[in-house]
């Protein structure tokens, strides 16, 4: 029966321990402007972006937060303030979508890195609702 280094030309290493991960655990990335709950997201880990919200039991607010990686700035407002809406995107090119206006809403904006525009409105207006994706291929699920 043939071995594994005359197989693969190497023998397989011996460890007297389990490995340790290379990722031990959450960095602190800086505190948003505004406390804020309910509000959407988009955008990666070093060009991120958080919108929308809210500051009490009913009122949206329509601000933009830009992530550079270390800190957060301000960005473009969005034109209807909501919270508990979704987003999907980058942060040059995102979507937020739904939420509490505070009714239910459908309406969707566009931000393209430093102002939000009204896009095509959802078939169904809801809250709590989920995005992926990019801003020309994004998708709204659940609410």
């Amino acid at each position: 029966m043939a071995n594994y280094k005359d197989i693969k030309g190497f023998k397989v290493q011996s460890v007297s321990a389990d490995p340790v991960p290379a990722v031990v655990g959450w960095t602190s990335g800086g505190n948003l402007p505004a406390a804020t709950f309910g509000l959407a997201g988009a955008g990666t880990q070093t060009a991120g972006l958080g919108f929308g919200g809210s500051t009490g039991p009913t009122s949206g607010v329509t601000t933009t937060a830009e992530y550079n990686g270390s800190t957060w700035a301000s960005g473009g407002a969005m034109g209807t303030g909501r919270y508990l809406l979704g987003g999907a995107g980058i942060q040059t090119a995102a979507l937020a979508f739904g939420g509490l206006v505070p009714g239910n809403s459908n309406a969707t904006e566009e931000y393209d890195g430093s102002s939000w525009t009204a896009g095509g409105n959802l078939g169904t207006a809801r809250q709590k609702i989920q995005g992926c994706g990019i801003q020309t291929a994004g998708l709204a699920f659940g609410g």
